[in-house]
């Protein structure tokens, strides 16, 4: 018999936790996530993404760095893997 993984999330800023990934990467209790500009490596946390980076003033992609397992650090850190 196999058992499957349930996947935990616990949000780095308030440490609302839930099993499976958050809609849109958003913590459905506080509202923020880490993010990271694509372009000028600027980090922030946001509840939504802004239109231009808040760093370089370009408008660009950006990357959910929010720690959500142990193997980053847990809550409370950001994902320096990402």
């Amino acid at each position: 018999m196999t058992s499957k993984k349930t996947e935990s999330w616990t949000c780095a800023h308030c440490g609302y936790s839930a099993s499976g990934r958050f809609v849109g990467d958003i913590c459905p209790e506080c509202g923020l996530t880490y993010w990271k500009c694509a372009k000028c490596g600027f980090t922030f946390t946001a509840g939504s993404l802004p239109k231009a980076c808040p760093g370089c003033g370009e408008k660009c992609d950006f990357k959910n760095i929010t720690c959500y397992t142990p193997e980053c650090g847990g809550p409370g850190h950001i994902d320096t893997r990402l």
